[in-house]
């Protein structure tokens, strides 16, 4: 069990790097901070295509990060 938990924490973690390294940038400085605010509130900025698989994979991928720490925390 103990192996088993590394491993998905250590597959977890280099996802996690990768998909957020391979993420653009949401804003262009001040002016995308102050401007996009309201269209990302909205749900303008909708990703799509390559964006909305790295999206989905960060999510998954810090889901199991953070369920392999919680069992490495009880078990190890």
């Amino acid at each position: 069990m103990d192996v088993v938990i590394k491993i998905i924490f250590a597959l977890s973690s280099l996802t996690l790097i990768f998909s957020i390294l391979m993420q653009s940038g949401k804003s262009a400085g001040m002016s995308g901070a102050i401007g996009g605010g309201a269209e990302q509130i909205f749900g303008k900025n909708e990703a799509k295509g390559w964006e909305k698989v790295l999206d989905r994979m960060t999510k998954i991928a810090a889901i199991a990060f953070l369920l392999c720490s919680v069992l490495a925390y009880i078990f190890v």
